[in-house]
């Protein structure tokens, strides 16, 4: 195979042509071609039979006897280019721990890794005899495995495991965590199990279920949730849209204005300065700096020193302590009871 990253999607495409070539009969190379989308968009059973005036089943029969018949010529050695590429697939999935996504490995084999790229790349790797295919369904994304390593019954197995073991650790980890924990021996083997999975997700390092916003935020409000719970502590909503810009999110193109918006608008999140925010699972509530006031002094039942109700205030607010001790003085529900000290108004 050629070392150019400008020849790789040459070298892909016309291997797909010169095995479809190998095929005698024209209609089953259209058929081929156009189910596994090779050079359009994938195609359905009906359509092809409507285009070619044969039944749905009819298709099905010549699809899976084509591919059968190209696996076993690719078992042989005999048809064009499979063990150049096996060998070139297989480099890349074991660097990778055994498995990886046909996206992610058209991405890598060709120039662009379009639609046609990637069917092309997936329809390859069915042909090779030393991997595996997992199709795409409602639990596993398209993707591609060694097949000395597993079978397709015994990875989906161990995909679940991994699942089951998220599940009962309750909150993300590093895979190493996972993979200790799930009695797996290679950290990067289970990563690469665990990214097959439409069930499971990373972000940071830290994998979780897709579920869980921490580790797959889908929109801005799991995003500044993520930036914040990162950081450990409040941030202006300046910062945390600087953070969003410079996070690995997928989609990080947000306004400034928009993640004020979110922030105003989301209960978790809790305005404890001017324009600074913090979490309200970190223990802040919502209201005004008389309304942190009067919290403190309820919770203490006694009237406190201005200097004590400054120090507790500022656990929960990031204001300065002029403005508490302005509010001490001017708001009608507080009263000096001796000097400097203060409760509760009747």
């Amino acid at each position: 195979m050629a070392n150019s990253t400008t020849d790789k999607p040459l070298v892909i495409a016309d291997a797909v042509k010169d095995i479809l070539a190998t095929i005698d009969r024209e209609r089953e190379r259209e058929i081929v071609a156009r189910r596994f989308g090779l050079f359009e968009r994938k195609e359905t059973l009906e359509q092809i039979g409507e285009l070619l005036g044969i039944t749905r089943e009819r298709v099905r029969q010549l699809e899976k006897s084509v591919v059968t018949r190209l696996k076993h010529a690719a078992e042989q050695g005999e048809l064009p280019h499979i063990a150049e590429l096996e060998d070139n697939f297989i480099t890349h999935i074991e660097a990778r721990g055994g498995a990886m996504r046909i996206t992610e490995l058209a991405t890598l084999l060709t120039k662009e890794g379009t639609k046609v790229d990637q069917a092309q790349v997936a329809f390859l790797a069915q042909l090779c005899p030393r991997l595996i295919v997992i199709n795409d369904d409602d639990h596993f994304h398209h993707s591609a495995a060694i097949a000395t390593l597993h079978d397709e019954k015994t990875l989906k197995s161990l995909v679940k495991k991994l699942i089951d073991t998220v599940k009962e650790i309750g909150e993300p980890k590093p895979i190493e965590h996972i993979a200790d924990a799930a009695g797996m021996e290679s950290s990067s083997h289970a990563a690469a199990l665990a990214s097959t999975s439409k069930h499971l997700a990373t972000l940071n390092g830290h994998w979780g279920l897709v579920k869980w916003p921490v580790v797959n935020p889908k929109n801005i409000r799991d995003k500044i949730y993520v930036i914040l719970k990162q950081n450990g502590k409040h941030m202006h909503f300046n910062q945390i849209a600087e953070a969003i810009k410079d996070s690995e999110f997928k989609r990080k193109d947000v306004t400034t204005q928009a993640i004020h918006n979110e922030l105003i608008k989301d209960k978790r999140f809790v305005l404890i300065g001017r324009g600074i925010y913090a979490l309200k699972e970190w223990g802040y509530e919502k209201g005004t700096v008389a309304d942190i006031i009067s919290d403190v002094l309820k919770k203490a039942g006694e009237p406190l020193h201005r200097d004590e109700i400054v120090k507790r205030v500022l656990k929960s607010r990031y204001v300065k302590e002029t403005t508490i001790l302005l509010n001490l003085q001017s708001k009608p529900q507080f009263k000096r009871v001796a000097k400097a000290t203060y409760d509760l108004a009747e």
